[in-house]
């Protein structure tokens, strides 16, 4: 799957991009009003650069109710004026550009808020432009309640609006009302929007709920989805900035996101990983990697150029959907136990630190699996720290709480005592005992941990951009890989268990009898016949570079 050329290694940016998520509303806060904005996102670029990112996600920052995180986008044309002005995004993203770092803005094109002018006019006027750029239907369809995306909390897809005397289809929540994708109009809508975004300067979208977005709606109407959209999309992407890229939200089966990428690369760049991401939680929880083996062997097939973007978690739940009921069950109990800390019957609302119970083993173990499987690393902010959640608020917004920078007040987060969501300040994960500057000042700490470790990714093309093949070490709970690429290699180790073990290896023809540790001093030689024989303690990893035959790769 690799392209097979040292030289090519730069023309793709985000085969081996650090891609880190982000809202500006809980980021910092410049002006101490007590919500995010850009002018201190702009002050905090340098501490990103520093960490080692390369491209930094935004999640919404459009003028919205903010009923759903701003995802209920109320104009897609603008910064909400939380955030600033357009002035101070476009300096945001100048300094961004001086720095060498890419920008990527969430793309919410499946639906608006009900508050979007497109809606209100929708709803007034049976003769508005807009009335077919939304899902009407005279009746209360049969379906009304079938295909919720959040059990427990949602109603309905179906909700009658009282002046329009017409029920509207939603995929979400009732506030948040679907575009009719199927309608040219929206289309050219949706390239519109992209390329205002793309002229001030991003490098590429994330897309949400892509599934839903190419999918045909209405009452009665039988399911089918319009991959020919994402084509379109690219084009249009391409044709403005070449080297912009589209990333997708699509939990789907494996087999099915070859229909999101295209046989030959021609629709999307890239997709979140969540085949990978929800077996990967399982082996974490049980120690079992069987069914995680299975996930990235199922994953292995895409186009060349296409790319997978690995995760641990992300501002939305931990989606388990896709386990079987036992599997997710065996999650529940060993990461996510109580009630109050599972959501939509499918889902953890936990922060990585508290589900691995703040064990630094685990945690670098879960960081290095997420740096070294086959794709581009995501992290989710404020992970890079250990930060906690606050189980006291609702649904997704107990893991969104302000990034914690100081011990100062509120965290260094605003100088305002009225904060967009209260700064977590509990004994273990508090600001007063988990922030930025904290961590700046110990060499063990998690934060120099994780920056020492993306230099060494960053470093480690052959992950992104090798062929890769997964090793028997002969013994269970350890998952080994190696990475091939232009001549060079590397292997990779991972005892996912809690008891020590050893692992023998065989590295094959091509490789070498000597192992070069990446990360410590534990290089290992091969016996005399061609054996390594690797001491992991429990939850421990290793990094090797393949010595003899492939040599060492230019530093």
């Amino acid at each position: 799957m690799g392209l097979g050329s040292w030289e090519l290694i730069d023309d793709l940016w985000y085969k081996n991009a650090i891609i880190y998520c982000l809202d500006v509303e809980k980021y910092i806060d410049a002006n101490g009003d007590g919500v995010g904005d850009f002018k201190g996102l702009t002050r905090k670029l340098d501490y990103l650069a520093g960490l080692g990112v390369t491209c930094v996600w935004l999640q919404p920052f459009y003028p919205s109710p903010n009923k759903d995180n701003g995802y209920d986008v109320a104009d897609f044309y603008n910064v909400h004026p939380k955030h600033g002005t357009l002035g101070e995004y476009v300096d945001f993203m100048n300094h961004a550009h001086q720095l060498g770092l890419r920008v990527i803005v969430d793309l919410v094109c499946s639906h608006t808020s009900n508050q979007h002018p497109w809606f209100q006019s929708a709803r007034k006027d049976p003769e508005s432009p807009y009335r077919d750029w939304y899902v009407w239907s005279k009746k209360r369809p049969e379906e009304w309640n079938e295909g919720m995306v959040f059990p427990g909390v949602q109603k309905s897809t179906w909700t009658r609006d009282p002046e329009a005397g017409e029920y509207y289809f939603h995929r979400f929540y009732e506030f948040q009302p679907d575009l009719n994708t199927w309608n040219p109009a929206v289309r050219e809508e949706i390239v519109r929007i992209m390329g205002f975004w793309l002229q001030l300067g991003v490098s590429g979208f994330r897309m949400d709920a892509v599934p839903f977005l190419i999918e045909r709606k209405g009452a009665g109407v039988t399911p089918k989805k319009d991959y020919e959209l994402l084509h379109q999309m690219r084009d249009f992407l391409q044709w403005r900035r070449g080297d912009a890229i589209l990333l997708a939200e699509a939990n789907v089966p494996p087999k099915e996101s070859m229909e999101y990428f295209g046989s030959m690369g021609e629709r999307l760049q890239m997709m979140l990983n969540f085949p990978v991401n929800q077996r990967l939680f399982y082996a974490l929880a049980t120690e079992d990697i069987k069914p995680l083996v299975r996930a990235l062997e199922d994953t292995y097939e895409r186009p060349r150029a296409a790319q997978w973007v690995n995760f641990l978690r992300s501002h939305d739940e931990l989606d388990l959907g896709r386990l079987t009921d036992a599997q997710r069950q065996r999650v529940f109990d060993a990461l996510a136990p109580s009630k109050d800390m599972q959501l939509y019957d499918r889902g953890i609302r936990r922060r990585l630190a508290p589900m691995l119970d703040n064990d630094r083993r685990r945690l670098e173990l879960a960081f290095s699996l997420l740096f070294t499987l086959p794709g581009t690393p995501m992290l989710q902010y404020g992970d890079e720290i250990g930060m906690g959640d606050d189980l006291s608020l609702p649904e997704r917004e107990c893991a969104r709480t302000p990034m914690q920078w100081s011990s100062d007040e509120n965290g260094g987060f605003s100088r305002n005592p009225r904060t967009v969501r209260p700064v977590i300040s509990d004994p273990i994960y508090g600001y007063q005992r988990v922030s930025v500057e904290a961590q700046r000042r110990d060499p063990g700490s998690l934060l120099n941990w994780m920056e020492r470790k993306i230099r060494m990714r960053r470093e480690c093309p052959e992950i992104s951009w090798g062929d890769w093949e997964i090793l028997d070490p002969g013994v269970p709970g350890v998952l080994v890989m190696r990475y091939m690429f232009d001549g060079h290699s590397l292997v990779i180790i991972h005892n996912l268990t809690s008891k020590s073990r050893v692992a023998g290896l065989d590295v094959g023809a091509a490789g070498a009898r000597e192992l070069t540790d990446l990360l410590a001093s534990n290089d290992s030689h091969a016996d005399e016949n061609g054996r390594h024989a690797i001491q992991l303690e429990p939850y421990a990893y290793r990094w090797f570079r393949c010595g003899g035959v492939d040599g060492d790769l230019p530093r």
